[in-house]
């Protein structure tokens, strides 16, 4: 390295500060140092194909996040993010007189045997469903009454869809998801039409909602040695920061948000040294799940 390449970046990250509108001196040092962290970032996994609603992101939280959820310093910062985040997902319920349960082909309760099959028939086909068998049309509606007790009375079923999840459609039974799967994929082997009332909840990122996030904050994704990165707490911490986190991803290992107000100009150089440095854009992964 040369005696000049430090202060060529230096030089650089300064043009950048400015370009992004980052005047004072303060902002610029933060934006700086900000940029130079090392720290463990993670590429925020794309949706699978999976039959499990739980094996996606679980972005149906938002809808009706507690206030809770967030933490931070300042009530009144926490309020604001939660208020920004809660518009981002909508949600629309609706009763269908007639659906075809050959359509369903997901649970969206979070039962672990479930996890990492793409397909009802791949599910069907495991250890897991080896009890069910389904010779006869009477089998058929003894195994489907075993999850839908009043299945020959007619009884409205629960489902789910969610824009992430592409076109799949969930069953919300909590119980008996072997038989219930048996008894779909029995049904489209045969041709056998299976049509129930359902009511139908449908997510959806909402694309002023996304915007107005967009405008208000920095939002990234934060591995957890991150809170406990002496370089990066000092950034957020000694310089009486206003931000607010969210831990919506439930997995081991998975990121926070860290949503930092763009209002605020030392606040958003930590937000764009963050991004330089490798941080996961938290709006534009779920731009790519709206498309």
């Amino acid at each position: 390295m040369s005696l000049s390449e430090p202060s060529t970046l230096s030089t650089r990250l300064t043009a950048l500060a400015q370009r992004l509108g980052l005047i004072g001196r303060g902002s610029r040092q933060i934006f700086a140092r900000a940029s130079a962290l090392r720290l463990p970032f993670r590429v925020l996994p794309p949706p699978g194909t999976s039959i499990c609603w739980h094996e996606g992101p679980p972005l149906q939280r938002l809808v009706d996040l507690p206030r809770g959820a967030l933490s931070g310093p300042v009530q009144e910062d926490k309020a604001q993010a939660h208020a920004a985040l809660t518009q981002v997902v909508t949600t629309e319920r609706q009763h269908l007189q007639a659906f075809d349960l050959r359509l369903v082909d997901g649970f969206a309760c979070n039962a672990s045997s479930q996890h990492g099959y793409a397909s009802f028939e791949d599910y069907a086909a495991s250890e897991h469903c080896k009890q069910v068998r389904i010779i006869s049309y009477k089998d058929f509606v003894k195994t489907i009454s075993q999850a839908l007790p009043r299945f020959l009375a007619g009884e409205a079923v629960e489902l789910r869809q969610a824009g992430w999840h592409g076109a799949r459609t969930f069953w919300a039974g909590e119980q008996q998801g072997e038989a219930f799967a048996g008894a779909i994929v029995y049904a489209r082997r045969r041709g056998l039409e299976v049509l129930l009332p359902a009511n139908l909840t449908r997510y959806r990122l909402s694309a002023s909602g996304l915007e107005n996030l967009q405008l208000r904050y920095h939002v990234l994704a934060m591995p957890g040695e991150a809170w406990s990165d002496p370089h990066f707490m000092g950034l957020l911490l000694d310089n009486g920061l206003p931000y607010a986190r969210l831990s919506l991803l439930k997995t081991a290992g998975a990121p926070e948000f860290l949503l930092l107000p763009k209002e605020h100009p030392q606040a958003t150089a930590l937000g764009e040294g963050l991004r330089l440095a490798g941080a996961p854009d938290v709006l534009g992964y779920l731009r790519q799940l709206a498309l």
